[in-house]
């Protein structure tokens, strides 16, 4: 009997792998590598610690003492329109406008040792080689590519801690490693703190990187370890003189010395190759030691069978894409699923294989009973990405939140992340958005912890006086414009996040709470200014701003935005912002101006994060404050205009090519919005449990949830032409409203959508 139920467990398993399609075939990393996306198309597993990927440049954060806005096109640390790779590091952000990162770059290169890198345009000066992209392939979990200079194919592979490289070399007696440890993202002269590497053998190196960059105290631990012996090493030590220098000089360090230490430091490693020969590399990072980076190593690689590795980091992506199956074009199944693959990178696993992780009391702590998560970018993902995971990912959701309640324990400043990293907040962007993730993953029965105590750190958070403002606003119920330059948006997004807390409270039966944070919630009345219809700022004595350009994104009291733009943000009570605009026939003939007007190249070209092609009219889909402004016509008596708006975004800020991201994909934030949209459903204001009806791209949609049933999204008469929305049917029942429950989807069942080519009037 016992050999009966093994056989059947085999069978059953086998059944479900071969059930499972090959999805990872319409992943294409390179999509949003060129021009404002962002993305980079080394490999990484969903959700993994180590994104392995090729750079493209080194060029300075600053230049004569001022930032070098070149630089900003580097977040992601490599650009399609380049043609040098510089090297292959193991840590990077996923779509950011900022960045940070870029750890451990490592270049194979053979002949005369040269240890600077050199520059794009004499790429013989250095270790950088040239390639074409004819000679590159980017998948999902590896990447390939030819270094021409050197005639050495490179190709890359990841587990989540450890990344996988496999040079393969022509036949020569100066064949080298080159261990850069300077290099990074977003480099300045003093962002290295400290480097140490201890070369243990001939096939063993391990050591760390402290950097002060956007993450201020980041300390990244290694473990690297070669396929085959070196024949010797060394080290160049590129710090700037000073008068203590000890008694290290009694060593002649640069050369097979087994113990280095410096700001400034590249190491190489020399070996004798043969025609075709490849010299593989296992390295492992750790937030924590040197001891735990060799153990992730060893857990996660027990041998060097690069293409074993690589079939199952290509597994790893196919059992999370099969969460969802889609009927559609090709193109838009690339766009879907590669949409997917970008929202599954971040957050980042933050935690070794014994569940230890740096926290932000600088103190080892250790996950008892979840995955400890990283790279937060929440004033992005709170609208999309953490609400998608609450469908499709509620175990690793809930994890997320514990993640974010040991960061607020941890914070000597008691606050939740703002937008976090590395054990780090680097305080990026306004709102304190944290809240709207833990009020919806609450709210929708996700989060597995103590949601009382949860709500205690959103109420201590929102009540930090101190913090950009918020003093001012719990005072005067707005940020005076003499005080903050981005007065407005903070102000709005406080107020939403204060609805997200009230909902909690609402949910705990904490009516005092309640209260407290739903009248809070209404200060986005104190920026609208009726005489103009538009939110405005507002000064210290109760008048607005004097000088105001709605269409000025610079100087008029918003972040990455205009007024034309965030005066749509009350995502959590449009009914009141219609009214406030003059109801519903005026409301609807503002949305209609927004777009289709025309937004002049003066009130963007100053702008990083967008292009021309993020834009459609005046809605700026290339940022995110507008994200939720197309399903707005929901609230209106012409909904069917909203339908039309989203097939146009999804198909003119959506493409299969490198440039295909109309702006920067802001860890899956923009690929979050794409598959809402493509699946017909939109959650307009997360705290809620409604998602808004839009007009789905796909044909069908089967998806698989974590409590073991499916959701169905069909579309009757799908086509390019078929965008409005004829009736909607909800396990085969009419649905004679424009929104869905969360319980709808969870419950399983079937979401009917017939389609035509004519508007259907309400």
């Amino acid at each position: 009997m016992k050999k009966i139920l093994i056989y059947s467990s085999i069978l059953l398993s086998a059944i479900t792998v071969n059930a499972q399609q090959n999805l990872a075939k319409y992943v294409k990393p390179i999509i949003g590598t060129e021009k404002m996306g962002h993305t980079y198309p080394g490999p990484t597993v969903p959700f993994g610690a180590v994104q392995l990927s090729p750079e493209t440049d080194t060029i300075p954060y600053e230049m004569n003492g001022k930032y070098n806005g070149d630089v900003y096109k580097y977040c992601a640390g490599y650009r399609y329109e380049d043609k040098t790779i510089v090297g292959f590091s193991h840590t990077h952000f996923s779509g950011t406008g900022h960045s940070d990162l870029g750890d451990f770059l490592i270049m194979p290169t053979q002949g005369k040792l040269q240890m600077n890198p050199g520059t794009a345009k004499d790429t013989k000066s250095g270790y950088r080689s040239a390639f074409s992209h004819a000679n590159e392939t980017a998948e999902a979990g590896y990447y390939k590519v030819k270094l021409d200079d050197d005639n050495i194919t490179a190709e890359l592979t990841a587990t989540n801690r450890v990344g996988l490289h496999q040079y393969t070399f022509p036949k020569s007696d100066q064949s080298h490693i080159i261990l850069d440890l300077m290099s990074g993202i977003y480099n300045y002269d003093d962002k290295t703190v400290w480097t140490y590497v201890r070369v243990v053998n001939d096939t063993l190196v391990t050591g760390y990187r402290q950097t002060y960059g956007w993450a201020r105290t980041r300390t990244v631990y290694f473990s690297m370890s070669f396929s085959k012996p070196f024949k010797g090493y060394g080290q160049k030590n590129y710090d700037a003189k000073q008068a203590y220098r000890g008694f290290w000089g009694k060593f002649d360090q640069t050369k097979n010395h087994p113990e280095i230490a410096g700001r400034k430091v590249r190491m190489y490693f020399d070996f004798d190759t043969n025609e075709g020969e490849k010299v593989k590399i296992k390295f492992a990072i750790s937030p924590v030691s040197q001891e735990n980076a060799l153990q992730n190593m060893r857990s996660e690689i027990t041998g060097w069978d690069f293409d074993k590795v690589k079939a199952q980091a290509k597994a790893s992506w196919n059992k999370e894409l099969n969460k969802i199956n889609i009927d559609a074009s090709e193109d838009d199944k690339t766009n879907f699923y590669t949409a997917m693959y970008h929202a599954f990178i971040n957050p980042t696993t933050y935690m070794d294989v014994n569940g230890q992780y740096k926290g932000l009391d600088q103190g080892i702590h250790t996950a008892n009973g979840f995955t400890n998560y990283t790279t937060f970018s929440l004033w992005d993902t709170y609208r999309a990405l953490h609400p998608f995971f609450n469908i499709m990912q509620p175990s690793r959701s809930s994890d997320m939140v514990k993640s974010m309640m040991a960061h607020y324990e941890q914070n000597s400043l008691k606050m939740l992340p703002i937008w976090s990293h590395y054990a780090n907040d680097n305080w990026c962007m306004s709102g304190y958005h944290s809240v709207s993730v833990i009020a919806d993953a609450v709210i929708k029965g996700v989060y597995l912890g103590d949601a009382n105590a949860a709500l205690d750190a959103c109420i201590a958070t929102a009540k930090k006086r101190n913090y950009e403002g918020i003093g001012y606003y719990m005072d005067m119920g707005y940020i005076p414009a003499e005080k903050s330059g981005v007065s407005v948006s903070n102000t709005l997004e406080y107020a939403y996040d204060d609805w997200c807390i009230a909902q909690l409270a609402k949910k705990l039966n904490r009516e005092d709470v309640y209260q407290e944070f739903i009248k809070r919630s209404g200060n986005w009345k104190n920026n609208f200014d009726p005489s103009i219809g538009f939110m405005r700022p507002k000064m210290a004595d109760g008048s607005f701003k004097k000088d105001f350009d709605v269409l000025n994104t610079h100087g008029q009291g918003f972040i990455e935005g205009n007024s034309w733009n965030y005066s749509f943000f009350v995502p959590h009570d449009p009914t009141a912002l219609m009214n406030a605009m003059g109801g519903k026939k005026k409301f609807t003939a503002r949305l209609d101006t927004l777009f289709t007007m025309h937004l002049p190249d003066e009130f963007f070209k100053d702008t990083e994060d967008i292009t021309r092609e993020g834009i459609i009219g005046g809605y700026v889909h290339g940022n995110e404050p507008a994200h939720h402004v197309a399903y707005f016509y929901n609230w209106t008596d012409q909904p069917y205009k909203g339908q039309a708006q989203i097939r146009k975004i999804l198909k003119m800020q959506y493409k299969s090519t490198p440039d295909g991201l109309g702006g920067n994909d802001d860890c899956g934030q923009m690929s979050a919005w794409y598959m809402f949209s493509s699946l017909g459903f939109y959650p307009v204001s997360p705290g809620g449990d409604e998602y808004a009806l839009g007009s789905p791209a796909v044909k069908n949609a089967s998806l698989t949830l974590e409590n073991g049933k499916k959701f169905t999204v069909e579309a009757i008469n799908q086509s390019d032409k078929n965008v409005y929305v004829q009736k909607v049917l909800l396990n085969g029942k009419p649905l004679n409203k424009l929104f869905i429950t969360h319980g709808d989807i969870t419950g399983g069942g079937k979401l009917t959508f017939y389609m035509g080519a004519k508007p259907k009037k309400v």
